[in-house]
């Protein structure tokens, strides 16, 4: 039996909790911390993240430590090297790497430009690490006078196509990005190639929601393997679903906005009554954290905060509801580049709203152990916390 018979993990994409001591390394500003940061700059009223005890964590601006908190409060160490979606997600299932994934800040070496190009028939624009709003502002119009596709990367181990998609249409452009993933191999392989769709004329283009990501093939025996193979039902919403090339995941809902992937995380208490319901939000990275937007970050803060109070009311005494993020991406420092943060944990259930703390975890696998020991199954990586919840 599990001691949970179904679990909702949101992940609240980048929104990270103060530098981890290595953050350096990474070529992070200092003084990351995403959630601090953005409380000090833009006051928030968080009043359902302060009572499950998000200000418990570490001392944040207008946000009140509880001496009840609701839920079981600490915080997560990043193990893998790296700071991306892929690096925190693939821990957050047991999946530790050994060497990060490779980088390409000064663009992608010409021979791996001249295959893509030779196969897809077209020359590419750009080719250089930039913000991805400010490269189709300065590429976009000599792209829909050429056809030539954009090519850009980031920080991130990232190989992005955008195009307009009156120019190149969807299925061309998802048929670039899968040549683009069948290149990109051994010493090149990036952790995800993603179209980049947009629309508009020049001086007012807008990124369409059609995004979509060729990620990595996970290593077998990841959680979500696990969890298919007990016969465990997987509900992703968001871009849980790319991010694992659907492995495990039985059902799924694709999202447009944070507005739009909170809308579907509550009509999916009705659809999934048991298993696992899988949740990345990602405006807080894709919207604001790397277009350096702290006001933006706050209201769609506030906006999940608004949201939490419905969502809990729906849950019952079967329920777990965890609630944490991948990695950091402050607004408020120099750059625009994703930032190596720990990250806040949440373990609420309705049954018993009183938390204790859980500390600093130092591996985000110890919330996938936490979910693999609910269900009856197992990781490789990740020290569970479930014993603490009962």
């Amino acid at each position: 039996m599990s001691e949970f018979r179904r679990v909702t993990w949101i992940v609240l994409d980048s929104v990270g909790i103060g530098a981890m001591p290595d953050a350096a390394s990474y070529g992070d500003p200092a003084g990351g911390d995403t959630l601090g940061n953005v409380a000090r700059k833009r006051p928030m009223k968080l009043p359902a993240f302060a009572k499950l005890g998000l200000g418990n964590i570490k001392l944040l601006a207008g946000i009140p430590t509880t001496n009840e908190p609701t839920a079981s409060y600490g915080r997560c160490a990043l193990t893998s090297p790296g700071k991306d979606t892929t690096t925190g997600h693939w821990e957050m299932v047991g999946i530790h790497l050994d060497k990060p994934f490779p980088l390409f800040p000064d663009g992608f070496p010409r021979e791996i430009m001249d295959e893509f190009e030779r196969r897809i028939g077209r020359q590419c624009l750009g080719n250089f690490a930039a913000s991805g709003t400010e490269i189709i502002k300065q590429l976009g119009e000599e792209h829909m006078r050429t056809g030539s596709p954009i090519v850009y990367t980031s920080a991130d181990s990232v190989f992005q196509i955008a195009a307009h998609e009156e120019v190149i249409p969807l299925f061309e452009l998802y048929k670039m990005c899968e040549t683009a993933r069948a290149i990109l191999r051994g010493p090149y392989e990036v952790g995800r190639v993603i179209a980049r769709p947009f629309i508009g004329e020049p001086g007012h283009f807008t990124r369409t929601s059609n995004r979509k990501d060729y990620a990595v093939p996970p290593p077998k025996g990841m959680l979500l393997d696990q969890l298919d193979a007990k016969d465990v039902n997987v509900f992703s919403v968001g871009k849980i679903f790319d991010v694992f090339l659907g492995r495990g995941i039985r059902e799924y809902e694709k999202t447009k906005t944070n507005a739009d992937g909170m809308s579907k995380t509550l009509a999916a208490l009705d659809e999934v009554d048991e298993g696992l319901i899988f949740v990345n939000l990602v405006d807080f990275d894709q919207l604001y954290g790397h277009r350096n937007d702290v006001e933006g970050y706050a209201r769609a803060l506030e906006e999940v905060d608004a949201w939490l109070p419905g969502f809990m009311d729906k849950l019952t005494s079967g329920d777990l509801l965890i609630l944490t993020a991948d990695h950091g991406c402050d607004p408020t420092v120099a750059g625009t580049d994703h930032t190596r943060e720990y990250v806040p944990l949440l373990a609420y259930q309705a049954r018993k709203p009183n938390g204790t703390n859980l500390g600093l975890r130092t591996t985000l696998s110890d919330i996938g152990q936490t979910v693999a020991e609910n269900f009856g199954v197992h990781i490789s990586h990740g020290q569970s916390f479930l014993s603490t919840l009962s």
